[in-house]
């Protein structure tokens, strides 16, 4: 099963020559990631990733909804446990 985590763009650069990346907030952890298939993508905008890789960008309304479930799923874990 594969997994798309939304998070927030928070700074562009280019590494090798013109690879587009991104220092993404994921619920307040960093990650660096490539968003070289997203050229739209800017600072604020929010991005599906998966295996360091933007696949799409989400409206932060859907981003913050889906990141609300993943925390109660999250929650309910552990509660079974």
């Amino acid at each position: 099963m594969c997994l798309a985590v939304p998070g927030k763009i928070v700074s562009i650069y280019h590494i090798e020559g013109d690879l587009r990346m991104a220092k993404v907030s994921f619920s307040g952890v960093i990650k660096e990631i490539c968003i070289e298939w997203l050229p739209g993508a800017n600072i604020n905008d929010y991005v599906l990733a998966h295996a360091g890789t933007a696949i799409s960008k989400v409206n932060e309304q859907d981003a913050k909804e889906t990141l609300q479930l993943y925390k109660e799923w999250s929650e309910s874990l552990e509660k079974e446990k």
